[in-house]
């Protein structure tokens, strides 16, 4: 591992490098804020790939990648005049000082668990002089609906609102699985006009997201990662599907000419080779 002072010595170097881009490269010249930020959500799940696969190597190497897009901006801000990256550096550390009162305020030392600062974080935060006005108001609007529900869900639980017993989330489940059934059944029975499919639609759409949001929360109770098992079961199924394509491909027929029997022959032949 490095020392303290080649850790500071590889931060100055990657800040000379993005001097160096935006002065001298065209590309980098002519970047904005919005011009990188799609890029830097794609750099966001590159490291969560990483992360995944459990590939450390791959791991620093992202760090790296969204590390230099976060100079980057800051090196935008500079020219603005607007922040420069001791500002942003400076504001993260202030803002890690005042959510940490057991590490370096009053409290420093005094015993405490990982549960109890969970349980008061959301609070904590809540007390800071430029933080957000409520507890849901740093939740991003544009956040992938999965990865938003969860986060208010733990935003909720800091502040106490939360299941007492983790089990008794299964009858919440089991009541949003009777609404949307209900509802799709007022699809199919109900009047045929317009107005009338169209709001009948619109509650099925509706209670099809109380049943997700119940599940992504019986999920977080029982510690798992709603996005990781989602992606496990998405995967799994890619790896199966293919299986069925290319196995029809090899017959000579394809996809379109299959009866769904004969998919679903070949989807066991997938799961009984371990895929």
């Amino acid at each position: 591992m490095h020392t303290r002072e080649e850790k500071v010595a590889a931060f100055g170097r990657l800040l000379d490098i993005m001097d160096a881009l935006r002065e001298k490269c065209p590309w980098n010249a002519e970047q904005t804020f919005d011009s990188i930020r799609r890029l830097t959500e794609e750099e966001v799940y590159e490291l969560s790939d990483a992360i995944l696969s459990g590939d450390r190597q791959a791991t620093a190497k992202e760090i790296g990648d969204l590390l230099y897009h976060m100079v980057f901006y800051a090196r935008i801000g500079q020219e603005e005049g607007a922040f420069d990256i001791a500002d942003s550096i400076q504001k993260i550390c202030d803002k890690m000082v005042f959510r940490h009162p057991h590490v370096f305020g009053p409290d420093a030392g005094k015993p405490t668990s990982a549960k109890e600062i969970a349980d008061t974080w959301e609070l904590v935060k809540a007390k800071e002089k430029d933080g957000n006005k409520t507890i849901m108001g740093g939740i991003p609007k544009a956040m992938p609906a999965l990865l938003k529900a969860l986060s208010m869900q733990e935003k909720a639980r800091g502040c106490g609102f939360d299941w007492e017993k983790k089990e008794d989330v299964w009858a919440k489940v089991q009541e949003e699985v009777a609404e949307v059934s209900e509802a799709v059944g007022k699809v199919t029975a109900g009047p045929d006009s317009s107005s009338a499919v169209v709001a009948a639609s619109d509650a099925v759409e509706m209670e099809f997201g109380d049943l997700l949001f119940a599940v992504i929360n019986a999920a977080r109770l029982y510690g798992v990662d709603p996005e990781a098992a989602l992606n496990r079961s998405a995967e799994k199924f890619r790896r199966r599907f293919t299986y069925v394509e290319t196995k029809t491909l090899e017959s000579g027929r394809r996809l379109q000419d299959m009866t769904l029997a004969q998919m679903d022959l070949l989807w066991d032949q997938a799961k009984s080779v371990g895929l």
